[in-house]
């Protein structure tokens, strides 16, 4: 799977809103209560909602839960002018209470529906096991950098650093799921 440029980009600015708010100065953190008023000052940041996205999709961090991951993985490969309608992902994003509040509130605006379609796809690729989807050669270059700083980890026992055929064949089947659920909403099949 590829993901979208769009994604790409917003990804990294996400990655970093959520690092940027997660501790203070003296190294506490502080991520919960930074979220609390966040929420709170959501009506002053619906304002840059199509500019700056991941500013406030960060309100909606933790608060989506996802029951169809090829849905989400197929989502990561659109650009942003070929985001589906929110309510095309009822059956795959479920929102708790205190979310879907917050979510009626986004959807009063015009590019609201837009909007909850980029939060959750963000916090989909941002609750992803390693922090990020899976990337395409292509994508890999980008991220080359990034791990350069991480120090090396020792693999756990029994793991070779390869997929085994299981997982290959259980990616591969997420994405044909993936892309057969976005030709069923009207999409072209990118092959």
């Amino acid at each position: 799977m590829s993901i979208s440029p769009f994604f790409q980009q917003l990804r990294s600015a996400y990655q970093a809103e959520i690092n940027d708010m997660a501790f203070d100065s003296e190294g506490q953190d502080v991520l919960q209560r930074r979220l609390k008023e966040r929420r709170k000052e959501l009506g002053f940041l619906l304002q840059m909602m199509q500019l700056s996205p991941e500013m406030v999709t960060i309100v909606f961090h933790q608060g989506f839960e996802f029951k169809q991951p090829t849905v989400m993985d197929g989502l990561l490969t659109l650009e942003s002018d070929q985001l589906p309608a929110w309510v095309s992902l009822k059956d795959a994003v479920h929102l708790p209470k205190w979310s879907q509040e917050l979510s009626k509130i986004v959807l009063k605006e015009p590019a609201g529906d837009w909007f909850l379609t980029v939060a959750a796809a963000l916090e989909y690729m941002y609750s992803k096991p390693d922090g990020r989807a899976q990337v395409s050669d292509d994508d890999q270059d980008d991220l080359d950098q990034e791990d350069a700083d991480e120090p090396m980890r020792e693999p756990e026992d029994g793991a070779n650093g390869s997929l085994d055929s299981d997982n290959a064949n259980d990616a591969k089947v997420r994405e044909e799921a993936g892309a057969d659920w976005l030709a069923e909403q009207g999409f072209d099949r990118k092959e």
